[in-house]
């Protein structure tokens, strides 16, 4: 399996990065010395609850910044290298960073995010639609893998909880992104759908060798996956909460 680690290959950096927030009293701040993802890797983001996954994923998809200071590449197979920090100097809805997060990214939110007035073969098909790259023989490919068929005409309240999981996962996929972000995928299904959901994204990402960043609140199914991982270990200097990514399980 692939790990997280450096790559003259390219993949994602970010490193030198903290964000502080503040609310009345209580300060909290994330901080992360050094985060590197080969094409490819399968690697898992675990920390207890409060402790800034759904906000790092948000930095590394380009929903938010990564701080003043923060230091955020992409390296392209072709060895080119993007400055993905430098892409909000023309603002969040610039025309760059739109462009980064619709080509680099594919995401699966943990409750699916569909849009209900569309079929599960369009919904499926929205990032690419979105790209300009329609490819409706991969579209058919990912219903089939995801054993989806049956249901491609429906709308996804005619979906199980389950399903709709699925079909989040092959969206995320559709446009053939280099990485995916998966915050909690599995949070909403129970223990046994979980494990096939989980499996079943895994491998398709591997098929198709793109690299994904998954958080989980689940430390021993992760471990049962052989899944390298970061964590987010939490600790308290004076008024403030800091949370500080570590490589490894905690120690």
């Amino acid at each position: 399996m692939a790990r997280a680690t450096r790559s003259s290959m390219g993949g994602l950096d970010l490193d030198g990065m903290e964000i502080l927030l503040s609310s009345g009293d209580t300060r909290f701040c994330l901080a992360v010395d050094g985060l590197s993802l080969a094409p490819g890797a399968l690697v898992a983001l675990t920390g207890e609850s409060g402790a800034g996954k759904t906000l790092l994923l948000e930095v590394l998809g380009l929903m938010r910044a990564p701080g003043p200071g923060g230091r955020y590449r992409h390296s392209g197979p072709d060895g080119r290298s993007t400055d993905l920090a430098a892409l909000w100097r023309g603002g969040a809805n610039g025309a760059a960073l739109t462009q980064a997060r619709g080509t680099i990214f594919g995401f699966v939110p943990q409750t699916g995010g569909l849009l209900n007035f569309l079929s599960v073969r369009d919904n499926i098909a929205l990032p690419q639609r979105m790209a300009g790259r329609l490819d409706g023989p991969w579209v058919q490919g990912l219903l089939d893998r995801m054993g989806l068929t049956d249901q491609a005409d429906l709308r996804p309240a005619k979906l199980s909880v389950g399903q709709r999981q699925r079909v989040a996962i092959a969206r995320a996929l559709a446009h053939r992104p280099a990485f995916v972000i998966a915050d909690e995928p599995t949070a909403a299904l129970d223990p046994e759908r979980s494990e096939d959901v989980l499996n079943l994204f895994l491998n398709m990402a591997a098929e198709t060798g793109c690299g994904v960043l998954l958080s989980s609140h689940e430390v021993d199914r992760i471990d049962r996956l052989g899944l390298p991982r970061f964590h987010l270990g939490v600790t308290r200097q004076g008024d403030t909460t800091v949370s500080r990514l570590q490589q490894g399980a905690p120690s």
